[in-house]
């Protein structure tokens, strides 16, 4: 590109731009302005081989290590944390490596007997998608969303990809596969309309990349008290947010892992921080939920308002 070119950016095309001062005026079930949810991360890594997060620096495979470290996770931090979600009645959308199914298929059980929402998450988190050409990633999504029908009894409504990985072609092969919905894209306090090329569009639920245990505890190397303060904060400063006059509706999310939340330091601190989400639940403030229903509250509200959520 010349150095005097000064024309448009390259652009993705799924949707246009629109400041968050200018949207349509609606509102979340009961007339909360600020719908929560919980976006539980449940992954299986290879031993050996692939990607993963690490505690400490990565050795020469077999990182005996930093595998170890993620597998805590799996065989005791996510069992503490469903004991927390349990006391404190709170709905999760659990989001599925399908490699649990052959690793610790009860762990996945737990959540379908609580009523969870299953969200695709890839087969494992040692691959990214984004490398995948069209048939293969086609293949990946198709094949995981039937393993979930076949095992859990429900099919995946929602995805989000290993490491947020995509191509060019990922909206459109969901879209095409049967989610409605995609957690990949962090642009926004509010679910966006997607185009896709078969003309039936692909909601884009808010996922936080900053209120998320991996880039805050490991990438950061943040306490695990400053992050449960950063929880509380981000829902009170959002709550005030939507109780403006004729303030836009919003959603928060927030990203966890069991080997990360789920040690028995942290733990402490994530009940603090989601005691003080429960309690705004109790007080009728916020609306605890899921991405699914999230997804379809904005099918409702865009069908009263077409050309208001158009992409």
């Amino acid at each position: 590109m010349p150095a005097t070119y000064l024309g448009p950016l390259p652009d993705h095309g799924r949707f246009r731009y629109r400041p968050i001062i200018r949207r349509p005026h609606w509102r979340w079930p009961g007339g909360a302005g600020l719908a929560v949810y919980l976006g539980y991360n449940l992954e299986h890594f290879a031993f050996g081989e692939g990607m993963g997060a690490a505690i400490g620096p990565t050795s020469p495979q077999p990182d005996v290590l930093n595998h170890s470290w993620r597998e805590y996770g799996n065989r005791v931090g996510a069992w503490r944390c469903l004991e927390l979600f349990d006391a404190l009645e709170l709905p999760v959308a659990a989001l599925i490596n399908t490699a649990l199914y052959d690793h610790c298929p009860e762990l996945v059980q737990a959540h379908v007997d609580r009523g969870d929402e299953l969200v695709g998450h890839g087969h494992t988190n040692a691959e990214r998608q984004g490398t995948l050409d069209q048939a293969d990633e086609r293949e990946l999504l198709a094949l995981c969303r039937a393993r979930m029908q076949a095992h859990s009894g429900q099919a995946p409504q929602g995805w989000l990809s290993p490491w947020i990985s995509e191509s060019h072609a990922t909206p459109d092969l969901l879209a095409e596969t049967g989610y409605r919905y995609t957690l990949n894209w962090c642009h926004d306090d509010q679910p966006t309309r997607m185009r896709t090329r078969d003309g039936h569009g692909l909601w884009a639920v808010p996922y936080p990349q900053e209120l998320n245990d991996i880039p805050m505890l490991v990438a950061r190397q943040m306490d695990m008290r400053d992050f449960a303060d950063m929880v509380v904060d981000q829902c009170d400063e959002m709550l005030a947010q939507t109780q403006r006059p004729g303030a836009p509706a919003l959603v928060m999310g927030l990203a966890l892992h069991p080997y990360l939340v789920g040690q028995p330091y942290r733990l402490r601190h994530l009940r603090r921080a989601l005691a003080h989400l429960a309690a705004a639940r109790a007080r009728g403030e916020i609306w605890f939920t899921t991405p699914g229903a999230i997804c379809d509250h904005m099918g409702d509200v865009a069908a009263a308002d077409p050309e208001g959520f158009a992409p």
